[in-house]
């Protein structure tokens, strides 16, 4: 048995089962990839059978993941043109939907920088349904009506987060839910570079082995849009590569007929993640690592995303117009 680690992504669990499957399908899933002149990779998956669901863990629905090679720290010309590539992915995963209220959800706790990135969102999203009620006269024609929440957690609150954002919809009667949530990724490369965004839903929670009640259209009644990003990687994965590229490079000075190349080959093929979930549980418990630049970097993503939201949910509205709304 091959190597498998934990991945909140699609594109990444279909990746991983096609190595463990030699006929190079996977029935009910269909991929495409492409690239702009930015450099940022879109890749959509969309999973149409409940067997390619089952394989890949996932619920059937469609999977865009955006990975953005650059710094946009740095550059501000990809910041924008990561802003465009979200808006417009977004606006597609809502095309079914009406132009009646849209609550936006910030999951995840604002006191883990990790964990923030849901919260941090909410902040720069252009707010609007208190505005169009109260007074509707003074308001751009453009702007939709968006409501936002961060519920916060369920060891803050002492509440379900399932059941704070099922009451809020019953009062609100949004026509789709946005939710925003941190990832847990299975390639250190993608930490807080790719955003993923599905139609679906979410639970909350699943990224760092937490899972809470599913947000999605059985459980709320109307369509829900996950928006995620990758802060953390499973220690585990980090070992289990580690392992892997020890071995290999091993191998390679390994002759073939010696008992050492055999050995190393055992190895490889091996389960190792669960021995080293096994020895890393042991007696600390679940680990998950975050890089040490993460609280600017989730600052920024945050950012790209709340811009993608308010371009895709406010038609006509640009960054530039944006920045007024501030």
């Amino acid at each position: 048995m091959k190597f498998c680690a934990r991945t909140d992504f699609a594109d990444e669990a279909r990746v991983m089962q096609l190595e463990d499957d030699t006929s190079g399908e996977l029935k009910g899933v269909e991929a495409e990839e492409w690239e702009d002149e930015h450099g940022i990779r879109t890749t959509y998956v969309r999973i149409t059978h409940s067997e390619g669901a089952e394989k890949l863990g996932k619920p059937c629905g469609r999977y865009v993941t955006v990975d953005i090679s650059g710094d946009v720290q740095l550059d501000q010309s990809l910041y924008e043109a990561a802003c465009r590539v979200c808006a417009k992915e977004l606006s597609k995963l809502l095309d079914s939907v009406d132009d009646g209220t849209v609550l936006v959800v910030g999951l995840g706790n604002r006191n883990i920088t990790a964990d923030a990135v849901g919260p941090k969102c909410v902040s720069s999203v252009l707010v609007t349904r208190h505005l169009l009620e109260y007074m509707p006269e003074e308001i751009d024609s453009r702007l939709r009506s968006v409501c936002a929440v961060t519920p916060g957690v369920l060891g803050l609150t002492g509440i379900e987060t399932s059941e704070i954002i099922k009451a809020l919809a019953e009062k609100t009667k949004p026509s789709a839910i946005i939710a925003i949530d941190a990832l847990c990724s299975r390639r250190m490369e993608r930490i807080s570079r790719t955003i993923q965004f599905a139609d679906s839903g979410i639970t909350p929670g699943a990224g760092v082995g937490n899972a809470r009640m599913a947000l999605n259209r059985e459980s709320l009644g109307v369509p829900v849009i996950a928006i995620g990003v990758p802060t953390v990687i499973d220690a585990a994965t980090i070992a289990g590569d580690t392992i892997d590229l020890i071995v290999e490079d091993l191998k390679e000075n390994a002759k073939e007929n010696l008992p050492l190349y055999k050995l190393l080959s055992v190895i490889v093929e091996e389960d190792k993640y669960s021995m080293i979930k096994q020895i890393l549980n042991s007696d600390y418990g679940d680990f998950v690592v975050t890089p040490k630049e993460i609280d600017t970097t989730v600052e920024r993503l945050a950012e790209i995303i709340a811009n993608a939201i308010n371009i895709a949910l406010h038609k006509g509205i640009t960054l530039q117009d944006i920045d007024k709304y501030k």
